[in-house]
């Protein structure tokens, strides 16, 4: 649908809430400012970002004598988006409160859009994505794709990871064969488990994927994602949702990107479910470096224009033609494109 055009009320109420949110932070960074300039806050150090709720953090000490405490802190104004794996330093305050002054350095940063295309950051300093996938909801390689683009485009390493192994019958069984086989043919890790069989314990596949790692788990909501966590934390209260029976796609139980110390080492980011991992804020370029085997035929085609689109002389498509590109794969790819250009020509999002 169409972006919808504001009347003079809403365009009232939307200016009104947004000069409330201002003045609270104005408010906010004077108190922050008082306390500094009067001594109150203790000396700066080193924390990790292990939860976001809005305008305030919860921070884990990483030194001095705040280590392993959790800290809610408010954010300084001057300050850039903070995210859940962030490292930062901050000062402590009253009351198991403080201040956070300074953003470390990241190692990588994931981002998807929003609604309206502007970029969301959802987690940092990340050694893998874990992509979780089920039978149910069913699995769809153009989803996965987005996942794994992304992944590319950050250069962060990912896993797939398929949950309710359990679900599997000789009906879908080939399906989800062959959607896991194209995959590993590319070199990426497939790892197969089952929280419902787990009980209370993680398999040891999902075991050695995470130690000595810090994960985020992506995926559509309903593959399991807090359920495998749950397996991993047993003692943490995690909100473990179903598929709905009306549309087949998962209910939603995370509300906000959490990060979990793992017993057997290592840490994980349990991040909100999204059904989809739009790519529309990214170019065409950015699209077929994202495909490994695609990038692999980049600038060999006839005609340097070429829009990889069924053209005349496209490297791609004689890859395809090949078997170095399977069809799928190219369709996904075809996909994404139509997607971007349709959503670039209309200002739409896209569904």
């Amino acid at each position: 649908m169409a972006k919808r055009r504001l009347n003079k009320q809403q365009q009232f109420r939307i200016r009104k809430v947004q000069e409330e949110r201002a003045a609270r932070a104005a408010r906010k960074e004077k108190a922050i400012q008082a306390q500094a300039e009067s001594g109150e806050l203790g000396p700066e150090q080193e924390g990790l970002v292990i939860a976001h709720y809005g305008q305030q953090l919860d921070v884990e000490g990483l030194e001095g004598e705040h280590i392993g405490e959790v800290v809610r802190c408010f954010v300084r104004a001057n300050i850039d988006s903070l995210v859940t794996g962030d490292r930062v330093v901050w000062r402590p305050g009253h009351d198991n409160t403080g201040v956070i002054v300074a953003r470390c350095d990241r190692q990588n940063l994931l981002q998807r859009p929003d609604n309206f295309g502007a970029l969301k950051p959802v987690a940092a300093n990340i050694d893998h994505i874990i992509l979780v996938i089920a039978p149910e909801p069913e699995p769809h390689d153009n989803l996965i794709d987005r996942y794994l683009v992304s992944s590319e485009i950050t250069d962060i390493p990912a896993v797939i990871l398929l949950n309710k192994t359990d679900l599997i019958t000789e009906k879908n069984q080939e399906q989800i064969d062959a959607l896991l086989a194209r995959y590993e043919a590319l070199g990426y890790q497939v790892v197969r488990t089952s929280a419902a069989e787990s009980g209370d314990k993680p398999s040891p596949e999902v075991e050695a994927l995470v130690k000595g790692q810090t994960s985020v788990f992506v995926g559509q909501s309903g593959v399991g994602k807090s359920s495998i966590i749950k397996t991993l934390m047993p003692d943490e209260t995690i909100r473990v949702g179903a598929v709905s029976e009306a549309t087949g796609k998962g209910v939603h139980t995370t509300t906000t990107a959490k990060l979990f110390h793992v017993p057997v080492g290592g840490d994980l980011i349990d991040s909100p479910g999204i059904r989809e991992f739009g790519l529309w804020h990214m170019t065409p370029q950015e699209i077929e470096y994202g495909f490994r085997e695609i990038r692999e035929e980049i600038g060999h085609c006839k005609f340097r224009n070429c829009r990889h689109m069924g053209d005349p002389g496209c490297a791609i498509d004689a890859a395809a033609d090949a078997g170095r590109i399977s069809p799928e794969r190219l369709r996904s790819f075809h996909r994404i494109l139509q997607d971007m250009a349709e959503q670039q020509a209309r200002g739409l999002k896209i569904d």
